[in-house]
């Protein structure tokens, strides 16, 4: 511990490894929650859904609502306030999916109709579940599937490039000796954070104050502002605590049917949606069906890689699952083509959920990638080795960093892969198959504006003032220990202020980019006050603040590939007689800049393990092609991992300096999740000798896919079938059936 001038020094704040500073008020019940925020004569709204996929609202018969105990008010298209539904959101374009009660028009099942506003829940439940809404019903259609003539090609987006194309694809395939070209399908899947969606609004002395669950107070702030035609001003969102989030928190119709209901009642009005509501409103992960063609020499060195995705969107508003932008980092190839594709359909509007695009993605090119190894008589982790980009594969950029290959050889060593025999089928514990497998993770790196405040007070505390958003995080501790560390105090002495617009702007906690983001403002800030306060002079009664503001400092930024990276490793069981799969262990091993604070680091990686094993084994949400609607929009019908499903999960990183970056910063928030589906699809077919192409891996599907592979093996068909039907691999192991101990089982 060394001093200077108005400040006591204590090295080492960063990677110390610290409980969250809010964690005892969660644990005990003193955090309070959107939906928990106590207010003077709240009232409360319950949202009323279309009860068909599509049509045209012919009335809404709110008399005998209006005469139920307590019920204050029903809003519909016929009397809601009007709003700007042509704005310009954060990304540049209008948001119509939050355009609600502006017109009779319904664009799918699930889709807000009316608000019904009462003195208490549920009075405002009981009302709402009364109400009649009469429709002009209209033929929809909600069947997503690979190859349908209506699919189009998007136009280039600022998130989203759709293609990309470097040499001549179906030349290098011609010519390589080994080609894969199989087809990869993953199904609709849902966020369902543990806190629901919750939104109080009210008018405060001229300012409309929300108090909600979001990723982004500024964000909310700003589109509010924008659809109710406010000055930006005049708009103060909070969000303290938000019990989860993945892509699904930032405005949503029941924020924006709160402050319709706050407006016309002069009130505070909260509107908390049901787990069922969820499921149409705040969107989900689109289902994607994905073909890939790798081409490689003899040696295993690729030649051409083509991967082509298909997801769907809504006829309200375009949204893109990027699935196939992996490749365009992960490996090069003499010729290298992506491309996105679109449906629009009469469904909900899709949108971020964690590891977008790469997490759907990285199951179709990982499992591709490990059967092109296979073909060619590779390792899997060899065969990645072999194919290691110097710069971008298609960008061509310089990476910032990138220690993949470290993360192979870590992860290898630490699971034993060197024991591993390859050949599938031949490990037996009872009536379990076992086998391993392993897949390579990238997600990227980014970086947003961002503002923040230092303030040292007089009784020798520091204030840190950051709109940030801890959705689960430890985003808090996180920025207190990037203060600490640069002004060189002790955390003790630290306090942080987030989540309220009122801060000033900073990057939404999206995209893996917040902690990077919010930890460069924090830095600049902080090392400002220490010089100042180096030069003595005392504090005054009201401190001494130092500001900062990165967007000049982002946009001197030089262009690299900036991503994290990782490679995945699991051991699966495979039952032969009921077809049920268990993971039986996890390992992750990542390379992701520098770690700020390796508890909380280490639990998010392994919650997005967690949730890359519920993604290849359970989640699937069904549509029901009659009615539009899901089929079981609960957490009874979705299935998600449960505790008995996760399995002893490890995940460390390596070493990954990042030279010349203003913070050394990687996003981490994501990349958990990328890679691990393939890895299990993978263990599978080590398991199995069989090949799933078809998310989530369900035991009526190994069960069935094995009754082809052993069929075709009595038919004397050589090499076998894969699950979705695509010749592939060996399948002469079966998983239903008998096999002596030590060989291929049902051969």
């Amino acid at each position: 511990m060394t001093t200077t001038t108005g400040i006591t020094s204590v090295a080492g704040a960063i990677g110390s490894g610290r409980t969250r500073v809010e964690g005892r008020d969660k644990v005990t019940g003193a955090a309070r929650y959107a939906g928990e925020v106590p207010f003077t004569e709240l009232a409360h709204g319950w949202l009323v859904l279309s009860t068909v996929a599509r049509g045209r609202i012919r009335s809404v018969e709110d008399g005998p609502v209006l005469a139920m105990p307590g019920v204050l008010t029903v809003l519909h298209h016929g009397n809601a306030p009007r709003v700007d539904i042509d704005y310009m959101g954060m990304l540049g374009r209008p948001n119509p999916i939050v355009g609600i009660f502006q017109h009779d028009r319904v664009p799918f099942a699930g889709w807000p109709v009316a608000l019904v506003v009462a003195e208490t829940s549920e009075q405002a439940r009981e009302a709402a579940e009364a109400l009649v809404v009469e429709y002009d019903v209209e033929p929809h259609d909600v069947a997503f599937r690979a190859g349908r003539p209506d699919a189009y090609t998007p136009e280039s987006t600022p998130m989203v490039q759709p293609e990309t194309e470097k040499g001549d694809v179906e030349a290098q395939l011609d010519a390589s000796a080994v080609v894969v070209d199989a087809e990869y399908t993953t199904p609709e899947e849902h966020h369902n954070p543990m806190e629901p969606h919750a939104a109080t609004a009210r008018w405060d002395g001229g300012r409309l104050d929300v108090v909600d669950s979001n990723q982004g107070s500024s964000w909310v702030a700003n589109e509010l502002a924008q659809l109710f035609s406010l000055d930006p001003a005049s708009v103060r969102v909070r969000s303290e605590h938000v019990g989860g989030a993945f892509g699904s928190k930032g405005l949503s119709p029941h924020q924006v049917a709160a402050v319709m209901a706050a407006t016309v009642l002069q009130r505070p009005v909260r509107v908390v949606l049901t787990r069922r509501q969820m499921f149409s409103l705040i969107g989900y992960r689109s289902p994607t069906a994905q073909r890939i063609r790798l081409g490689a020499d003899a040696d295993g060195r690729l030649r051409a890689l083509d991967h082509q995705a298909q997801s769907l969107t809504s006829t309200v508003y375009e949204f893109i699952e990027s699935s196939a932008v992996l490749g365009r980092v992960l490996y090069d190839a003499d010729a290298h083509h992506t491309l996105h594709r679109l449906v629009r359909l009469d469904v909900p509007t899709p949108t971020w959920m964690r590891a977008p695009g790469e997490a759907p993605g990285s199951f179709a090119l990982e499992s591709a990638l490990d059967e092109l190894a296979e073909k060619c008589g590779v390792d899997p982790i060899a065969f990645r080795v072999r194919n290691e980009p110097e710069t971008g594969p298609v960008s061509g950029l310089p990476f910032s960093s990138r220690n993949v290959l470290a993360c192979f050889e870590e992860g290898a060593r630490r699971f034993g892969w060197a024991d591993r025999d390859p050949r599938p089928g031949l490990r037996r514990e009872g009536r379990w198959l076992i086998g391993t497998g392993t897949a390579a993770a990238t997600y990227p790196s980014g970086v947003g504006p961002s503002t923040a405040a230092v303030t040292a007070e007089p009784d020798g505390t520091f204030t840190v003032r950051i709109n940030a958003a801890d959705v689960g995080t430890g985003a808090r501790t996180a920025m207190l220990l990037v203060a600490a560390d640069t002004l060189g105090v002790d955390p003790d002495s630290v306090r942080v202020r987030i989540a309220d617009s009122d801060i000033g702007p900073a990057m939404i906690a999206g995209g893996s980019m917040g902690t990077r983001s919010w930890a460069w403002a924090v830095t600049i800030a902080a090392n400002e006050l220490r010089e100042r306060l180096a030069l003595g002079g005392g504090i005054p009664p009201e401190g001494i603040t130092a500001r900062s503001d990165t967007a000049e400092a982002i946009g001197a930024l030089s262009k690299k590939e900036r991503h994290s990276f990782g490679a995945q490793f699991a051991e699966v069981a495979v039952d032969v007689d009921t077809g049920e799969v268990r993971v039986r262990r996890l390992l992750g091993i990542y390379a992701a800049g520098t770690i700020v604070n390796p508890l909380t680091a280490r639990s998010q990686f392994i919650g997005g393990m967690i949730w890359g094993l519920s993604m290849a084994l359970h989640e699937e949400a069904v549509r029901d092609q009659v009615s539009g609607g899901h089929v079981g929009p609960d957490l009874a019908g979705y299935h998600f991992a449960a505790h008995a499903d996760v399995p002893l999960i490890e995940a460390d990183w390596v070493d990954d300096p990042v030279p010349g970056d203003p913070v050394a910063i990687k996003g981490i928030g994501e990349i958990g999740i990328v890679g691990v589906a393939a890895a299990i699809a993978n263990a599978v077919w080590h398991a199995t000798g069989v090949r799933h192409r078809e998310l989530p891996i369900r035991p009526d599907r190994v069960l069935r896919a094995a009754d082809e592979a052993r069929r075709r093996a009595t038919d004397g068909i050589p090499g076998g079938m894969d699950e979705g039907g695509t010749r592939g691999g060996p399948a002469e192991g079966g998983v239903r059936g008998g096999g002596a101990e030590g060989g291929a089982p049902g051969a």
